[in-house]
């Protein structure tokens, strides 16, 4: 007993010195990996934000528990989007990426949120700013990446850049603005026509958030009780325009009128997770469809091609990232309540520099696709067949 002690005393010293610098043992690590892991709370209750409400008695709770491996989850998550954002801003000023580029560091609560209240099986349709959503559905960094710049090892094979990547359930990634919420519309009439007990949540910005097809929608998604989540990201401006200049009203969540809706701090995942959360109950209980409004920020521009800083002051975007960053305020819950150490934090932050570093790597090594493949994937699975070229003597061919 007496050489049990002595030996997790010494490891506790810190093992042995080599060339004067002090190094823990294998067995010391093991040792303090163990202690510190138990000492770890293993879950903790956060108060949220109440949410505003719109033709609704209640909304969702404003006490949420967070466990320590889901509060992990959603931190790499974060730090990865906005590693990838961070990164792929880099290599379009390198002219490494080329034409539209839509950025969503700010915005990481929204999807990170969105996907921790529905489930994998759910369905999800967004606008233009499309990375973050593309990555919580399960689409590797690597070729993500590898679509920004138009490599074969793409998402959508390099043909579909920034604003057109796709994976399960997920259905892009729409370059018309508010084109996609009647498409979200139709998703949810599937869900409900083949009898699935699946909603399908239909994203668009502020910016579209003025567009008579997404009233129309609202129209029929009301009268036919679709499984809908409709969730306008306000993020504050429609390209360069604030929200006060574009639009007479701008409580987005009552704009369903007839529809149920619920306003929410889009900075906090935690608060997006549980409206998530009570929004897809609701749609599964058959009561139709519901609105809701995230109430964000985009640190970037508009687009890659907006410097972001002609119609607001550096301050403004400089106070929200001290004051109310996702990431951080994440951060600070965990490490408050003993939930994560900063030395844990910062080695999952290396991690992630390095993943991006190499997915960066394979995007920029990784071929283009040949002009054989341009008319492929026409159809999802169909014969081959010939598709006339820019004149009628160029013959290409499409595979499915």
């Amino acid at each position: 007993m007496q050489n049990m002690l002595t030996v997790i005393a010494n490891a506790f010293k810190g093992g042995a010195k080599i060339n004067g610098a002090q190094t823990v043992s294998e067995g010391s690590r093991v040792v303090v990996s163990a202690r510190s892991f138990a000492d770890f709370t293993p879950q903790a209750s956060f108060d949220i934000k109440r949410c505003d409400l719109h033709r609704l008695d209640e909304g969702p709770s404003v006490q949420t528990v967070l466990t320590r491996e889901d509060g992990l989850r959603y931190y790499r998550t974060m730090q990865t989007m906005r590693r990838m954002e961070l990164k792929a801003d880099q290599l379009y000023k390198q002219k490494i990426i080329r034409g539209f580029c839509h950025l969503y560091d700010g915005q990481e609560a929204c999807a990170v949120g969105i996907e921790a209240g529905i489930n994998p099986m759910d369905h999800v349709i967004t606008a233009y700013r499309a990375h973050g959503y593309t990555y919580t559905r399960g689409v590797p960094v690597k070729e993500i990446m590898a679509e920004l710049t138009g490599r074969r090892g793409g998402v959508a094979k390099g043909k579909g850049g920034s604003m057109h990547m796709y994976a399960k359930n997920f259905y892009g990634g729409n370059g018309i603005v508010g084109a996609q919420v009647p498409l979200g519309a139709g998703v949810a009439l599937a869900c409900q026509y083949q009898g699935k007990n699946e909603v399908c949540v239909t994203l668009y910005g502020d910016g579209a958030a003025n567009q008579g097809q997404i009233f129309e929608s609202f129209n029929m998604a009301a009268l036919w009780k679709l499984p809908c989540i409709f969730i306008c990201e306000n993020n504050k401006y429609g390209m360069g325009t604030s929200v006060e200049r574009a639009s007479a009203s701008t409580d987005y969540y009552k704009r369903g009128d007839y529809i149920p809706g619920l306003r929410v701090d889009g900075m906090d995942v935690l608060g997006v997770r549980e409206a998530t959360r009570f929004a897809a109950d609701f749609c599964r209980s058959g009561k139709g469809p519901i609105l809701m409004e995230l109430q964000t920020y985009r640190y970037h521009g508009h687009s890659m091609s907006d410097p972001g800083v002609s119609y607001r002051t550096r301050e403004e975007i400089q106070e929200v990232r001290s004051k109310n960053d996702p990431i951080s305020m994440l951060k600070d819950r965990m490490i408050s309540s003993n939930m994560a150490r900063v030395e844990e934090i910062k080695d999952i932050d290396a991690e992630i520099r390095k993943e991006i570093e190499e997915a960066a790597q394979f995007a920029t090594s990784d071929p283009e696709p040949p002009l054989e493949d341009l008319c492929s994937h026409i159809f999802y699975n169909d014969a081959p067949l010939e598709v006339r070229g820019t004149n009628p003597w160029t013959k290409l061919k499409s595979m499915s």
